[in-house]
């Protein structure tokens, strides 16, 4: 193996010490002693393994460092960061009385996101390998997803739990009970675990190209900048939220609106339900 190919590979592990961090962290905690501060500190250390996660791979294509090793320990790693910490975390932040109903079903859908995502990155996978030495194929893999990816699904769920728990939703909305934010909350696992294993499709952020001068764009950046900063020191648990949600919405809104077109229109055609037994 040649040295290069480490480079992608230590950023996989740091992404994956992560997820763990945050498995080991919580799980130190009693049951439903999970407060804001614990799932804020969890958010952001997750949204850290989320951009290591985007980096390894972009990071080994351009150096030409892509192996059969570095692409399943990449599905392994995000296996663990994406698809188990955000299902501890969730039961972590649950005062739930053992062996009563809705602790039974918030067990199902923790269980039911972490399988379903592992089953998701299963699937990227064979599509991958099917890809290769295919152009369409890979040109089609580039514009979109089959089924929700798995950091997006754990973006959703932990901004979901963060957002329920900040000060400024327990202020105004004092009537949501631990069992209404137990409810709530295991209902978003069980349709996030849904979105993953469907065959809906889920626009890439590869397909976004801007073809603005480079002043603009350096403008854009610097002022685009000052609003996420503003926004992670004051507002992160509503933009995490909003971003994470934002997407999956739209998302959504696009297959529906090609559903209703019908296959004959060529209006998103794109966003299409894939048909594969997988």
């Amino acid at each position: 193996m040649k040295r290069v190919y480490l480079v992608p590979n230590i950023v996989t592990a740091f992404g994956l010490a992560c997820g763990l961090f945050v498995i080991f962290k919580v799980n130190m905690l009693e049951p439903g002693s999970g407060d804001y501060e614990v799932v804020h500190s969890s958010a952001l250390l997750l949204l850290i393994a989320m951009l290591a996660d985007f980096v390894d791979g972009a990071l080994a294509r351009a150096i030409h460092a892509e192996s059969e090793f570095g692409l399943l320990f990449d599905t392994l790693a995000d296996s663990v960061s994406f698809g188990v910490a955000p299902s501890v975390l969730f039961l972590k932040t649950l005062s739930l009385e053992q062996g009563t109903a809705i602790s039974f079903v918030a067990a199902m859908g923790a269980m039911v996101f972490s399988l379903c995502g592992v089953l998701r990155l299963v699937r990227f996978s064979v599509k991958e390998a099917e890809a290769k030495g295919n152009v369409e194929l890979q040109a089609a893999q580039k514009k979109h997803f089959t089924g929700l990816a798995i950091p997006a699904a754990a973006a959703a769920a932990v901004s979901g739990n963060l957002l329920l728990l900040t000060p400024w939703v327990q202020d105004r909305f004092p009537f949501i009970s631990t069992m209404g934010r137990a409810i709530a909350l295991t209902c978003v696992m069980f349709v996030l675990g849904y979105l993953m294993v469907c065959r809906l499709k889920f626009p890439s952020l590869k397909m976004l190209h801007f073809r603005v001068p480079s002043f603009h764009l350096a403008f854009g950046t610097v002022i685009a900048a000052i609003f996420v900063l503003y926004g992670l020191l004051y507002l992160f648990p509503l933009l995490f939220a909003f971003f994470s949600w934002s997407y999956i919405l739209i998302a959504l809104l696009l297959s529906l609106i090609r559903l209703m077109a019908g296959k004959k229109s060529k209006t998103l055609e794109d966003f299409e339900p894939d048909s594969d037994d997988f």
